[in-house]
């Protein structure tokens, strides 16, 4: 179900968050479905099952998954608009560009460039 690029810049944990944030918002996953467990998400694509941990407690911190102990994780009841989806990305990014001391300015331009699909 889950697919990976190891050679992707983008970190495994936010692969999966992203593909999780997809299955729930085109309906492939529905509120109370089941989830596939750490460790099987962990086996079948070959990584540190803490890092499925890490994209697992973001999600449920994001309301897109409810985890009750002993029980496995489920995906939440919350309906999230594309928007609410979105916004955990920005705050990354902005983050990250701050961090490296990008301008608002800059960062704006590149984000405009990449929506138009030119080089950056």
């Amino acid at each position: 179900m889950f697919s990976i690029q190891t050679s992707s810049d983008v970190p495994i944990y936010l692969q999966l968050i992203r593909q999780v944030e997809e299955f729930v918002t085109t309906g492939v996953w529905q509120p109370g479905d089941a989830v596939p467990s750490v460790r099987q998400v962990a086996q079948d694509l070959a990584i540190n099952p803490m890092t499925v941990s890490k994209a697992y407690a973001r999600l449920e911190s994001m309301g897109l998954l409810r985890g009750q102990k002993g029980k496995r994780m489920t995906v939440g009841l919350a309906q999230h608009t594309p928007r609410e989806l979105l916004a955990p990305a920005v705050l990354e990014l902005v983050a990250e560009a701050q961090r490296l001391e990008v301008t608002p300015a800059e960062l704006t331009a590149w984000l405009i460039a990449a929506w138009d699909n030119r080089d950056v």
